[in-house]
């Protein structure tokens, strides 16, 4: 008697612990934060600016432009004024007509 009694707890507590286990608990909901917006200088029509856009924006929306170009376009945009064109790209050190005809229809000059 003492043995089916034993059996009896013994199954009794491995169904529970189961249970438990498998049962799905109270998860507390993650709260997502919401993503930051980047702020760059490309504008609604999908340009990038060539008198607001910091370097980083430059060497990531213009292609065959790299850090040191996306540096030397804001650079040159510093020490001589805004540009009044994209043409006026070309007189940045590294950026020759490839690069700019490349990326003529991302460009735009305000």
């Amino acid at each position: 008697m003492r043995t089916s009694f034993y059996s009896l707890v013994f199954a009794f507590l491995t169904c529970t612990s189961i249970t438990a286990i498998a049962a799905p608990g109270n998860t507390p909901e993650v709260m997502k934060a919401p993503l930051v917006q980047e702020v760059t200088a490309k504008a609604a029509s999908g340009k990038v600016d060539l008198n607001s856009a910091d370097a980083p924006t430059l060497q990531r929306e213009l292609a065959g432009v790299g850090e040191a170009k996306a540096k030397a376009i804001v650079a040159y945009r510093e020490s001589n004024g805004a540009f009044a064109s994209a043409d006026e790209l070309l007189e940045v050190k590294g950026i020759g007509k490839a690069i700019l005809d490349r990326n003529r229809d991302k460009i735009e000059v305000n």
